[in-house]
């Protein structure tokens, strides 16, 4: 039987305390494997290098090795850098087979610890502002792939509904736009009471102390505003066990299908946890096979008022077919500015 080992391949940094909190991730998983020789190792500016970590396991006498990137989303180093050390690595050691993990990308448990983080920041927030008077700006790293940078936007819109907040924003810390001063004075536009700066980072560096000191900056040009500064992800334990879950899918203990993976309905997604687990059934029977014209007629004379299904079948109702109420029904920006008679119509 082959022997496995993970290997959790860094970015690395100058900064000495992001490699420390890098350290405090590996030990994690470490933790979390203890069946398995763990090592880890870093892309660039620190050491131990991948290599290094590699030999270690290697020497364990590891044929098997599970590599788990330590990044957020998939750009350059994830998709290219990172695998070509791998890459290499194997060819030059043909008796050590190395399988690649995914990123950690958006999920629900990352979701999770970046809500956390946030709630962090509000309880320590001096004042009680409504959340529908609060701004959510999420700052991604920034890179030159398109996707990856979309992927924080997609982060943004899931805290930002899932904590009901009045609006939401995007910006970035580099490489891409827009960078996060003047996505921040942007913001302060909008007419928003208090904002909360939320950087979507695993670790601490100089982009982080750049994040925090443009928003003092801001802050200073805007007392009016309330700013606060909302931790990053850092070794939450729910950003453990997705890179646990990573090392899962490897060994072949976990099957994705469609978009199981952020579905209301089988995970606790923020802000809509009393979702989870309801049936499994279609609200609109009653509307299927409606076309229009003479088919739509033909329908209604069926139907009529007067039937026995328990509610009223018109095609102007404003109920929901028995769906899960919507918790931001009141939103001040919200469904409510659709109703009759709103400024909306």
């Amino acid at each position: 039987m082959q022997k496995i080992g993970v290997m959790v391949c860094g970015h690395g940094s100058r900064h000495e305390q992001a490699v420390s909190e890098f350290s405090a991730v590996a030990q994690g998983i470490r933790a979390r494997f203890p069946q398995y020789a763990v090592d880890s190792g870093f892309l660039e500016f620190a050491t131990p290098i991948i290599r290094d970590g590699l030999d270690r396991l290697r020497e364990a006498g590891v044929e098997r090795c599970l590599a788990v990137p330590g990044m957020l989303f998939a750009a350059g180093h994830a998709k290219n850098d990172i695998p070509s050390v791998l890459n290499r690595y194997e060819a030059e050691h043909p008796g050590m087979k190395i399988e690649y993990a995914r990123e950690l990308g958006i999920d629900a448990k990352m979701l999770k610890a970046a809500g956390a983080r946030i709630e962090e920041a509000l309880a320590a927030a001096p004042s009680d502002v409504p959340r529908e008077q609060t701004l959510l700006v999420v700052v991604g790293r920034g890179a030159s792939d398109p996707d990856a940078n979309s992927n924080i936007a997609k982060v943004m819109r899931m805290l930002w509904e899932g904590f009901g907040f009045g609006w939401g924003e995007t910006c970035y810390s580099g490489v891409t736009f827009p960078l996060v001063e003047p996505g921040l004075e942007h913001a302060t536009r909008l007419g928003f009471k208090r904002i909360v700066v939320f950087p979507y980072f695993l670790f601490t560096g100089v982009l982080i102390q750049r994040i925090y000191e443009h928003t003092d900056r801001v802050a200073a040009r805007h007392p009016d505003i309330e700013f606060i500064k909302a931790p990053y992800l850092n070794d939450h334990e729910l950003v453990l066990d997705t890179f646990a879950d990573r090392v899962q899918e490897l060994l072949g203990e976990e099957l994705n299908l469609m978009n199981c993976k952020l579905c209301k309905y089988r995970e606790q997604i923020l802000g809509f946890e009393l979702e989870q687990g309801l049936p499994q059934q279609s609200h609109h029977h009653h509307v299927e096979g409606i076309g229009t014209g003479a088919a739509e007629v033909e329908h209604d004379h069926h139907l009529g008022h007067d039937h026995h299904h328990g509610h009223h079948h018109g095609h102007e109702h404003g109920h929901d077919h028995g769906h899960h109420p919507y918790p931001h029904a009141e939103h001040p920006l919200g469904p409510r500015t659709l109703t009759s008679g709103s400024s909306e119509d």
